[in-house]
This record gives structure tokens, sequence and C-alpha cells, in this order.
């Protein structure tokens, strides 16, 4: 964490004066040009609308472990690498000289090279213009999410507010299901309720031992500003909840048999996450109405995520007594589920986990169809970096003994470089591509899939050149990155390594 006050040391580095100027960055909110004095005073005047945490950064409200280089007035996460490289400004600027805008972003500064001119931010306002209840939810969200917290408050404009309500939710729901202490006769028809309860506003649940019980526990914050939302938005938030309570409800006592039970049940926790998440970004008119409209697309997007933490996690799941791993696949290759991470199985096993990631590659096409249609920078950034790091985890796990053994993760640097690049199209289809030849070289040539994995790879190939090759006869519309992409950056950086951390300690979840 970065403290400032009287310290003379950031992080690891130290100060020469503390008039020397500095870029401090908010994770969640923009980058703050000033003197680490300045920036004191200028925070600790706003700590009681930040909620009184310790500044990180140039923000009072976010843990994230950040380094100041000085030399490039910029921020990086710790142990990533260099920051962009630029040159310092020959004299300080002092807040009290500058106007509202000018107190974001000096126009004398130098820019790390790809960042719009035009853009600057201020995190204060996105405080004061927060309700309590509304500042509740966000410290819920964050509270709540490891890896959703920080993508969800870089979105724009109100879409913002709609899709922390909407995670908030659907946690309060997922927490529900998750609850083995509730008896099945209470919890079935509250999963098959849920969606009521939204409307009632004194309704809240206090007998649940879950970790994420807040929500439950003060519910009518929760539903109190989904009210506050737009119709649009409640509609949406209200069917997909619905529809999901049901689904949960209806996979308590079924489990994963067949591979269309599979696609089923990652339906309903995952892709009517995209489906609906889709329809709030086409509500918000910052992206067109076939977005929201195409839920066939939306939904292999949710679909392709969620296929990609069944297989990493399998070891963590059946040692839990958790089985997502569909019957139909694993019976063809053992008698039991658990009998896969046994050293004489490991040949069947690779078999059976081969043929799953190459079922899950099956919707890397729609993935592709549907990040081209993007239009707004911070939804094709909320979208495209979960579906790199999808793809990167799927080639690490194919063929990867490990994945019965084990934790499997991709490298911390290797993330940290996919969030970095994944900020535009013909990026994403570079990753894609790449990916896909690591995969196809693994390929072995007794795998009893190993036809319809070359057979996928060759589609998803095909897709990737003919979508590169639409996009680079035209300026891409998110090219090129501005600000608020290296800002998610940092926020996404942070957020990932805590989330494999909590994972190496067996403490992750899936969602």
């Amino acid at each position: 964490m970065i403290l400032f006050g009287d310290q003379r040391t950031v992080g690891e580095k130290r100060f020469v004066s503390t008039l020397d100027p500095f870029r401090f960055a908010c994770p969640l909110h923009g980058l703050w040009d000033t003197t680490p004095r300045d920036t004191w005073t200028v925070w600790s005047k706003a700590r009681p609308s930040c909620g009184g945490f310790r500044m990180a950064g140039a923000c009072c409200k976010c843990p994230a472990s950040l380094s100041v280089f000085r030399r490039s007035l910029s921020v990086a996460p710790r142990c990533c690498g260099s920051a962009p490289r630029t040159f310092l400004l020959k004299q300080g600027w002092r807040l009290g000289e500058r106007g509202p805008l000018e107190a974001t972003r000096p126009r004398n500064a130098l820019r790390p090279a790809g960042f719009h001119r035009q853009t600057a931010f201020l995190c204060l306002s996105c405080q004061e213009s927060m309700t309590e209840s509304l500042r509740t939810c966000y410290v819920y969200l964050n509270q709540t999410s490891r890896s959703f917290a920080a993508v969800i408050q870089a979105l724009d404009g109100e879409l913002r507010h709609a899709v922390c309500i909407f995670y908030l939710v659907l946690r309060a729901l997922d927490t529900v299901e998750d609850d083995m202490t509730i008896p099945l006769d209470k919890k079935v028809p509250m999963l098959n309720n849920f969606h009521t309860y939204l409307y009632q506003q004194e309704w809240c649940f206090t007998e649940s031992q879950e970790k994420d019980r807040q929500v439950l526990e003060d519910f009518p914050t929760i539903s109190l500003e989904f009210r506050n939302l737009a119709q649009e938005y409640r509609d949406v938030i209200s069917d997909i909840c619905h529809r999901m309570g049901v689904g949960m409800a209806e996979f308590l006592e079924k489990k994963v048999g067949s591979m269309k039970d599979w696609d089923q049940y990652c339906h309903y926790v995952a892709g009517l996450v995209g489906i609906g998440l889709s329809k709030l970004f086409s509500a918000s008119q910052l992206e067109d109405p076939e977005v929201g409209q195409d839920t066939e697309l939306a939904n292999s997007m949710g679909l392709f995520l969620q296929k990609t933490n069944i297989i990493r996690d399998y070891l963590e799941d059946t040692q839990e007594g958790r089985s997502f791993w569909p019957q139909e696949a694993w019976s063809q290759f053992a008698s039991r589920l658990e009998d896969l991470a046994h050293p004489e199985k490991l040949e069947s096993a690779l078999s059976c986990l081969n043929l799953l990631v190459t079922d899950a590659l099956h919707h890397v096409p729609d993935v592709i169809a549907y990040l081209s249609r993007l239009r707004n920078q911070s939804v094709f950034n909320f979208c495209a970096i979960p579906q790199v790091m999808a793809i990167a985890t799927l080639s690490t796990c194919y063929n990867n003994p490990m994945v019965f053994q084990g934790v499997v993760k991709i490298r911390k640097g290797q993330a940290v470089t996919l969030m970095m690049e994944a900020t535009n199209m013909i990026a994403v289809q570079t990753i894609i591509t790449q990916y896909s030849q690591e995969i196809l070289q693994k390929v072995s040539l007794t795998d009893p899939s190993r036809s319809k994995t070359l057979h996928i790879l060759a589609v998803i190939q095909e897709k990737s050149a003919l979508t590169q090759s639409g996009f680079s006869t035209r300026t891409h519309h998110l090219s090129p990155m501005y600000l608020s992409a290296g800002v998610l950056l940092a926020a996404l950086s942070w957020q990932y390594l805590s989330t494999t951390a909590a994972q190496a300690q067996g403490t992750g979840d899936m969602k």
C-alpha cells in the first residue's frame, strides 16, 4: 500500500522531494498528476467521503499495491516490470493554481504513448454523487468479489451502478444456493421466488452461515438501490434473477449427467449472466441493440468462462464433494470421477480433460463474433479480458497432468501482459490465435478427441483471420487505447494477483 503524509517512501521508492511531480493512480477512477504533498492535502480532506481507508495510489478506498516510477510519472503493480517511459516535467504544479480539469491532469503533462488527450478523471466526483445506500452496495461489491469489483467500477456512466446491483442480486441468490445449512424444503421455494424479494422493501434472510451472508442480511439496502434503477434495468435484472433461481433449484438434486446437462447447468449459472449483462449494455445505449438481442452469442460468452473454471477446478471440486464434470464424458474413462486423480489413470484422465477442453473451445468463434460488435471501450475491457484469460487457462490445462494433482493457473506476468494487450479487437484476435496454436502443438497423435480438437482449432484460426482482416482495413473503434485502459490494468492486476493468491491457499471459488 502506498502511504503519504510525513513518510518519505512510496512502496520501495524514495522521493527526492515531496514537491517532485509524480503520477499516482486510483485503480477505479483514473490517474492523478500532482506532487506527494499536494496529493496528501487533497485526499486527507476527501477521506470521509471515501470510507476512511488509507490511500493506495491516489485513492483512499483502493487496497491495490502500486509502485511509483519517478522517471515516467506513472504507476504499475509491483513486480510487474517497468512502467511506460516518458519525461519528467521540469517543474511541479500546485493544485491551487489549476482549475478542475487541470487538477486532474495538467495540460503540460506528457502522456505515455497511446493515451487520448481528452480523457480526464476525478475520483471525488464518483463518491460525492452517491447515496449512502449506494455507497454501501459498493462496499458489499468489494467485499464479495475478488474478480469483478474493479472492472465493474471501471464501466461508464449509469451502467456501472446497474451492473453493480445486478452482481449483488445474483451474489445473494448464489449465497442461498451454496448454503448447505438451509434445508431443501426451504431453499427451493426461496430460489424460485427470489426475484419477488426485489420488490419487498423489508425482506432479508438472517439464517445463512455463508461467508457472503451480509448481502442477504442487508438485502433491503440492495433492493432499495435496485428499485432506484431505471425501469429497463430493473426488468432485465428481475428476469435473469427469476430464470437463474429456477435453474439453480432444478440442479440442487440433479447431477450433471449428459453433455447437454453440462450446457444447461452452465447456462443457468453463467450464460444467463452473459445474457443479462448484454441486455444492460444495450439498455444503457453504450452498445447497439443487437448486442442485447443476440442471446446465443451472449450465452456462449458465459459458457466459455464457466466451462474453463469447471475444467480447471477439477481437483478442488472433487475434494470438496462437488461434481461438475459431465458424467457422459468422464464415464468413458473411469468408473468414478475422483478416480481420474489416481496416477495409474493418468492417460485416461488426460483423454477426458482434452475432450472437455475441446468442447469448451467450440464457444470461441461466438466469443470473437460477440467482441467484434462492441463499441464502448469500458464495455470491451469488461468483456474481453476475462475471455483472453480463459483461453490462456485452457491452453495451460490442455493435456496437463497438473489439473489432477494441484492448482493450475497462468503465470502472474502472463496475466498482466494479457490485461495490458486485450484492449482492442485486433489484439484479442492475436492472443486467441497464439493460444490456439499452443494447444495445436500439444495435441497427441493418440488422443481420442484429436480429430475434433484439430477441427475446432482450424475453425478458430479461420474466424480469427477473417476478423483480423476486416479490422485491419480501417482504424479500429477502440484504438488507440485510451486512459481508462491503463487504469484498468492496475486494478485488474491487483485483483488477479489477489485471486490467484487465494486459490493457492485453497480458498478460491468459481465465481
